[in-house]
């Protein structure tokens, strides 16, 4: 989409404010993507703009909102890999204004926050971005020719333009406590905790993936550095009998030829294949530092423990020996002793689906929606 004026939608109905999403983009299957999913549930009404949209690598349940794109979205190399696009995203959240509704809900690991609008807008912050207050960790990510030029030109360019952003906001929501600390730290605004809901149904339909054996260690990532994925093999590789899955992929060159037997990669599940996944695991294993971190309360969900980093988002959503078994760190020794002491500890299924309950698309609708009317009352 050009830049210009985005539609919001229509004037403000009788029933309450018109309300809208941002998110950075959409191009993947994750928790962020969640969460706008289930922002949608709870105003059904709601268009969504996003800088890039990909609806083949994302949940298709996009494919029935209205989703508008920015400029970006028209570049192949974009949709593919939206780190590309990094140099223009601030740009094009910044050039295309969002006129009318209410209240915009903007879901921001670094960009939508950005977006130009008249409207009040809500940020529910994933986290303060990483490439500009934790570039040691995302460095590495970003592809080599870019590199020195992101660290020492773009990235303090945009510290500015996102510390503007981060002023014009109504609200400021963390998903965790520990990005309620880095929003203090990056933009110096107390933000308000509200954690981000389990929306998977455990009700619903199960399919068995092709070539999984129950009783294995679960692994659900996106394969990235900061995951840990490949420590997690190694982990599994030197823990013998132990059986692993990677939802997502292994990565290239993180499993030796003595090990292949035991570990391997699936991905694009169904959500039928999800369900299935998470309930024939023996535990999760989860132990990079995470925003918030869905993944434990969705085990959790069916019943199913985690090894998780005692770092980050996790220790607002688990207990250890009573949800999970933490670790000290992400590296394989450590992860090997956490699967050893998971393995001499019982958990009760039913207590760790009441624990996920904790987390539920109920009790987040009804804090996001009384923030959304304060807002709302306030600007009329």
């Amino acid at each position: 989409m050009s830049t210009g004026p985005v539609s919001t939608g229509p004037e403000r109905a009788s029933r309450g404010p018109v309300v809208h999403i941002a998110h950075d983009y959409i191009t993947q299957r994750g928790g962020a993507e969640r969460v706008v999913l289930s922002l949608l549930d709870a105003y059904p009404e709601a268009e969504v703009v996003t800088s890039i949209y990909s609806p083949e690598s994302t949940f298709p349940q996009f494919r029935g909102r209205t989703v508008r794109k920015l400029w970006p979205s028209r570049i192949k190399a974009f949709r593919r890999d939206p780190r590309l696009a990094m140099p223009v995203l601030a740009p094009a959240f910044s050039l295309a204004r969002a006129e009318r509704g209410d209240i915009v809900i903007c879901s921001s690991s670094g960009w939508a926050h950005g977006l130009n609008t008249t409207a009040a807008k809500v940020i529910y912050c994933h986290t303060p971005a990483r490439w500009l207050y934790a570039t040691e960790d995302y460095l590495p990510e970003v592809p080599k020719p870019m590199r020195l030029p992101a660290r020492y030109l773009a990235f303090p360019l945009l510290r500015v333009w996102d510390r503007r952003a981060a002023r014009k906001a109504a609200v400021y929501i963390a998903n965790s406590t520990v990005v309620k600390e880095r929003i203090r730290r990056a933009y110096g605004i107390n933000a308000t905790v509200i954690h981000p809901p389990v929306s998977i149904d455990v009700d619903g339909a199960q399919e068995p993936v092709p070539g999984v054996e129950p009783g294995y260690l679960l692994c659900v990532s996106r394969a990235r550095g900061y995951k840990n994925v490949a420590a997690i093999c190694q982990a599994v590789a030197d823990s013998p009998g132990e059986r692993l899955v990677v939802v997502g992929g292994v990565p290239d060159g993180a499993v030796g030829p003595e090990a292949a037997d035991r570990i391997q990669g699936v991905s694009r599940l169904s959500d039928e294949q999800m369900r299935w996944i998470y309930s024939n695991a023996a535990a999760l294993i989860a132990v990079s530092r995470e925003d918030f971190g869905l993944t434990p309360i969705e085990a959790y969900a069916f019943g199913t423990p985690a090894i998780l980093l005692q770092a980050g988002g996790y220790l607002d959503s688990s207990i250890d020996g009573e949800t999970c078994i933490f670790v000290a760190s992400g590296d394989a020794e450590a992860i090997r002793d956490g699967i050893a002491r998971f393995r001499a500890t019982s958990f009760d299924p039913d207590a760790l689906r009441a624990h996920a309950e904790l987390f539920s698309e109920r009790t987040f609708h009804a804090k996001i929606q009384a923030v959304v009317d304060q807002v709302a009352a306030k600007a009329h």
